[in-house]
């Protein structure tokens, strides 16, 4: 059975819409926006500093 997604309305200032040149630039304006992911930014800033940080190798031998 398949689930349909309901659709999800968003909305932008005209500045925002009238002066982004890609689509990646309205991504970016979207997560800048959005609580949950400037939260998980501030975290990953402060684990950096503090030395927490994993690479790449560290995160995929862990996956496996």
């Amino acid at each position: 059975m398949l689930t349909k997604k309901k659709d999800r309305v968003i909305s932008l200032p005209v500045s925002v819409f009238g002066s982004a040149e890609t689509k990646d630039d309205l991504e970016d304006w979207l997560l800048s926006q959005d609580p949950k992911f400037i939260k998980k930014m501030k975290r990953a800033r402060k684990d950096n500093i503090e030395g927490k940080e994993k690479d790449w190798e560290q995160l995929t031998n862990e996956a496996n």
